[in-house]
């Protein structure tokens, strides 16, 4: 009979549970509509949860029109917000206080004429709304082999997406260090990312089956599931306990499971029964 082990460090952490205690408080005052500015964080579930309690999603600020607006965890640029205040919105901002410690530190590093790179996934809205805080000549790379791709002043300040790896930012910095005069470097990887991730490979290293849980656009989610797919060739990243197949345990003498900072605990219990269910079938 095969066991199953769920990571040490897995799922919801400090900044999303926070966003969601924050939108769902102002979903109980029903004296206005409540939106989020975006899915409030990358799991469809969730999501759909907070729609049936009447917190609806809107892209824009002129979008929700009227009512409450919930910045969601991963931040947003200053501009967004005073467009939100200017057309009347009640702003609460959620963002999560590891994210608002890479603004400030990027707004530093500007401040103190450094260029800023931040490392990091381009177009994902935790980084969108960093170089919203790094001056108008900011860039992103992504890796190292990115960073031939920019160039650079004499003297660079970097600062990292709080889901990267580290040894992303190690080897972005590399690359950087031949290219520049002056580097500073300000690691702002979040540490319960830090803590899954170690978690994750800790115990896909052992596993003969790893399962990871979190929506399909969640860069944390998707970096845990790399970590693991190293480590564990039958990985599996999975959004619901539904989409689980019996054929991903066969001959498994230890299944792992994890699952990325959007992942609510109760998601990570269905899980583990579902793999009891298949197992007992």
């Amino acid at each position: 009979m095969a066991s199953i082990e769920i990571a040490r460090q897995a799922g919801a952490c400090y900044g999303v549970e926070r966003a969601l205690k924050m939108a769902l408080e102002a979903a109980a005052t029903p004296k206005q509509p409540v939106h989020t500015l975006g899915p409030l964080i990358h799991n469809p579930s969730v999501v759909s949860d907070l729609a049936a309690r009447g917190v609806a999603s809107a892209e824009t600020p002129a979008e929700a029109e009227r009512g409450t607006l919930v910045i969601r965890a991963h931040g947003v640029t200053p501009a967004v917000v005073a467009d939100a205040e200017e057309r009347g919105l009640t702003v609460i901002d959620a963002t999560c206080p590891y994210v608002k410690r890479v603004h400030r530190a990027a707004a530093r590093l500007s401040e103190d004429g450094y260029q800023v790179v931040v490392v990091g996934e381009c177009g994902h809205p935790e980084v969108v709304g960093i170089l919203g805080h790094a001056g108008e000549n900011a860039v992103v790379v992504s890796d190292a082999d990115d960073v031939a791709r920019n160039a650079y002043a004499e003297r660079v300040g970097v600062v990292v997406q709080t889901t990267q790896t580290a040894a992303t930012l190690s080897a972005v910095v590399g690359a950087l260090a031949v290219r520049v005069r002056e580097l500073k470097v300000v690691n702002t990887i979040c540490e319960a990312t830090a803590e899954r991730q170690d978690a994750a490979a800790e115990l896909a290293g052992r596993a003969d089956v790893m399962i990871v849980i979190g929506g399909r656009s969640s860069g944390n989610t998707r970096r845990l599931a790399e970590i693991c797919q190293s480590r564990c060739p039958r990985t599996h990243h999975i959004e619901g306990a539904d989409e689980i197949e019996s054929s991903w345990l066969s001959g498994a003498s230890l299944i792992g499971i994890t699952a990325g900072a959007s992942t609510p605990a109760q998601q990570i219990e269905r899980t583990r029964e579902r793999v009891e269910a298949l197992m007992d079938a």
